[in-house]
C-alpha cells in the first residue's frame, strides 16, 4: 500500500503553489477549459490521496451491502480523527488563555460531529437479516475497539483506563492512548481556565489525577451560573460555554444514533466484541460530557 509522505519530493513536485496571477494566466491559455495534461501525478490525487483511499476497502464477503458497512465505518474513523484534531487545537488556545481563538475550532468540531452523525444515514437500510449475511465473518471485530474513538472520549473527559487494554500488543497505539489518559481533557483545561479567571474552585479539583474521570463539582456549576448571568456581547466565557454545549450535544447525538443503529440491525443480541451489546451502550451513554454545563441550567 502506498505510504508516500505528503511532504516528500514526489508529492511536493506534483502539488505546486500557484498565485492568483498564475491561475488567471493558466485559464487564459486553456481558453477557460480545465488543464488536461500534467507532467507528473495529478495534483488532486497527490494531495487528497484519493487512489489510496479507494483501495482501503477490502470486504470479507461477496454481499453487496457489506461495502456500505465497511465504508461508513471508515468515514466515521476519519471524522473521529478530525474532531480530535479540532479539540486539541481548542485545548492549545485555552491553555494560553485565548478563548476567542478557541471558538473557531470548537465550532468546526461541532460541525464535524454533524457530519459524523449524518454517516449513520448510510446504514438505515440494514435489517438483522442484512447484517447477518456477513456479521459472522467479522469475528470479534467491533467498533468498541476503535482507538480513535477512545481518543475522542478521553479528550471529552470520558475516561476509563481499562478500555485501552485491548491495544497492549499494538505498542504505538497503546502509547498514544496512555499519553492521552495522562494529559488533561478539554474539560480539565476549561476548569483550569475558570480558576485563572477568578472563579473559586477547590484545590483538590484543580490538582486531581486527570486519568480519572471528572466528577461533577458544585463550584464549577456555580461558576457557569455566574457566567451565563452576564448576557453581554463581550462575555467570551459564555460564548465558550455555548460552543462546548454544542460539541457535547452533537456527541450525544452520535451515541444515541449508535444505539438506534444497533437496535435496528441486531436488537439486544450480544456484541461482536464480547459485550452485552445494546445494554452496554445504554449504560455507557449515562456518562455525561461537560456535566456542569448541563446541571447549571437548572439554576439559571
Amino acid at each position: 500500500m502506498e505510504q508516500t509522505d505528503l511532504r516528500s519530493p514526489m508529492v511536493t513536485a506534483a502539488v505546486r503553489p500557484a498565485t492568483p496571477q498564475q491561475r488567471a494566466a493558466r485559464a487564459a491559455r486553456n481558453g477557460g477549459e480545465p488543464t488536461l495534461e500534467f507532467a507528473e501525478r495529478v495534483p488532486y490525487d497527490a494531495y487528497v490521496r484519493a487512489s489510496t483511499l479507494h483501495r482501503l476497502q477490502q470486504p470479507l464477503s461477496d454481499d453487496p451491502g457489506e461495502m456500505s458497512f465497511l465504508m461508513v465505518s471508515q468515514i466515521m474513523e476519519l471524522y473521529f480523527g478530525l474532531t480530535c484534531h479540532e479539540l486539541r487545537e481548542a485545548q492549545r488556545q485555552l491553555q494560553a488563555d485565548r478563548i476567542w481563538e478557541a471558538l473557531p475550532s470548537l465550532r468546526r468540531a461541532a460541525l464535524h460531529l454533524e457530519g459524523l452523525n449524518a454517516a449513520w444515514q448510510g446504514l438505515r437500510w440494514m435489517t438483522p437479516a442484512d447484517f447477518n449475511r456477513f456479521r459472522n465473518l467479522l469475528g470479534e471485530g467491533s467498533g468498541f475497539q476503535s482507538a480513535m474513538y477512545r481518543q475522542l472520549e478521553f479528550l471529552l473527559g470520558l475516561r476509563d483506563p481499562t478500555l485501552i487494554r485491548p491495544f497492549r500488543r499494538q505498542t504505538e497505539v497503546y502509547a498514544e492512548l496512555t499519553a492521552a489518559l495522562a494529559a488533561p481533557s478539554l474539560w480539565d483545561d476549561v476548569v483550569a481556565l475558570l480558576s485563572r479567571r477568578g472563579f473559586d474552585l477547590p484545590a483538590e479539583l484543580l490538582d486531581r489525577d486527570v486519568a480519572v474521570e471528572h466528577e461533577p463539582d458544585p463550584a464549577v456549576e456555580a461558576a457557569w451560573v455566574r457566567i451565563y448571568a452576564d448576557g453581554g456581547p463581550d462575555n467570551h466565557l459564555r460564548l465558550l460555554g455555548e460552543a462546548l454545549t454544542e460539541v457535547a450535544e452533537r456527541f450525544g447525538d452520535w451515541r444515541w444514533h449508535h444505539i438506534k443503529a444497533v437496535q435496528r440491525t441486531m436488537g439486544a443480541k450480544v456484541g461482536s466484541g464480547g459485550s452485552a451489546g445494546l445494554a452496554w451502550l445504554q449504560r455507557s451513554m449515562a456518562r455525561v460530557v461537560f456535566p456542569e454545563l448541563w446541571s447549571a441550567r437548572t439554576a439559571m
